[in-house]
Formats: structure tokens, C-alpha cells, sequence
């Protein structure tokens, strides 16, 4: 395998662990922790609840990893993601965002490097595979934290998901 096939697998790899390894286990958590009526709260009029931002997540990576560069068809509803109010469950939204992650999984698996510097057109933007899944790594992260951050706020609480590490140690093990 060439230099830039090891690259491209190392960074799908990376991006396999930020998504499904970190970010959704702790959304899991916070879901688990909150009362079903906080997960359609809004924080305030120009915030939204964290069931718009597990809709707007899901919405996201499909556009940008299953359409993208998965070339499905692109239904996305972007407005919708911010304008529900209440809905589905904290359990059904994560079983939606649980499916969509192993479509995901399905799609980065069929990457090679060609299609990590092919430039395509994904919402009104046009990206490299590289952008996309630095992009969608990046936004998911953020808006974990935003959920991760409500939580604390809502519950007082340490999510405690650093509770097994040392992170004081330097130079890794």
C-alpha cells in the first residue's frame, strides 16, 4: 500500500474514533443523565435545545459524509433541524443518530485516497473529501460540547469522562 493510501486510512481512522468513539458515547451519556422534558428545553430564544442539535448533527453528516462522499441522494431539511420544538424522544433521536453513524462507517470504509482530493459539491460549498471529514469532525465535536456544557449547567454535575485517565502525565504511556 503507498505512503498516501496509509495516510488516507490513518485519517478515516482518526475520524471513526472522534465521532463514534468520543463524541456519541458522551451525547449517550448526557441523554442519560437528563430528565425527557430537557431535551426539548431551550437555554433561551437564540439557543437551541439539544434535540435541535442531535436533529442538526444528523442532518450535517448526512449532507456532507453520506452525500457527499458517499454520493447518496441529499434530502436534507436544514431549517427543520432549528425550527422543531419537540419531538421525538431522547432514546429515538439517539437510535437515528446511532443509524446514521453506521452508514457512515459504511461509507468511510469504501474511501480511498482519490476520493479524499476529489473536490465535489456539498451544500453550497465546494470540498475535498479531506474538508468534508475535517469539516464534520470538527462541527460534531463542537456541538458535543455545546450539548456536554448544557448538561453540566442542567444537571451539576462532572460527566466524569476523563475519570480513568492521567492527565497530568506527559509523554503518553
Amino acid at each position: 500500500m503507498d505512503q498516501a493510501q496509509v495516510l488516507a486510512n490513518r485519517i478515516i481512522a482518526d475520524v471513526k474514533v472522534r465521532l463514534m468513539q468520543e463524541s456519541l458515547p458522551r451525547i449517550e451519556k448526557c441523554l442519560s443523565v437528563l430528565p425527557e422534558a430537557a431535551i426539548w428545553q431551550r437555554p433561551n430564544t437564540h439557543s437551541n435545545s439539544i434535540g435541535n442539535l442531535l436533529l442538526h448533527l444528523n442532518g450535517n453528516v448526512r449532507q456532507y459524509i453520506l452525500s457527499g462522499l458517499g454520493r447518496q441522494p441529499d434530502s436534507r431539511q436544514r431549517s427543520v433541524e432549528f425550527s422543531t420544538q419537540y419531538g421525538a424522544s431522547a432514546q429515538e433521536l439517539l437510535t437515528m443518530l446511532w443509524k446514521t453513524m453506521d452508514e457512515v462507517h459504511q461509507v468511510l470504509d469504501r474511501l480511498h485516497v482519490k476520493d479524499l482530493l476529489e473536490v465535489r459539491p456539498v451544500q453550497c460549498y465546494e470540498l475535498d473529501g479531506v474538508s468534508i471529514l475535517i469539516h464534520v469532525t470538527e462541527h460534531f465535536s463542537y456541538h458535543t460540547g455545546q450539548i456536554v456544557f448544557y448538561t453540566k449547567a442542567l444537571q451539576d454535575m462532572d460527566m466524569g469522562f476523563y475519570a480513568d485517565v492521567d492527565l497530568e502525565q506527559k509523554g503518553g504511556k
